[in-house]
């Protein structure tokens, strides 16, 4: 495997380099977590914040009755504001159970 080396920018940003997201297969808006393995090495995981759910939120729109709400069509009704606010608080949501899980409770 070939090293590649980035420099970290002020903001303690770095850009993973295309060829290993494309052979990670990550893409945009993908939920990634940062674990420290000390020794001066962190692992980088695609994250699934549900696990089989892709098929209950991505229906095809034409096996939807017509007066069937989808999740999808409820969440592009709302506002911007609204759909920043429901983010956070899923997200809070899911780190907590996360949370629970690693701790073992």
């Amino acid at each position: 495997m070939e090293k590649t080396l980035k420099i970290l920018g002020k903001r303690g940003r770095v850009t993973i380099p295309f060829e290993i997201r494309q052979r990670l297969g990550f893409k945009y808006n993908d939920i990634l977590s940062f674990t420290d393995n000390g020794s001066d090495t962190v692992t980088v995981k695609r994250e699934a914040l549900c696990t089989g759910c892709a098929d209950d939120f991505f229906e095809d729109p034409i096996d939807k009755p017509e007066d069937e709400e989808t999740l999808l069509d409820f969440l592009d009704s709302l506002s911007l504001s609204e759909q920043r606010a429901a983010l956070i608080h899923l997200s809070v949501k899911w780190a907590e159970q996360e949370g629970v899980k690693a701790n073992g409770r």
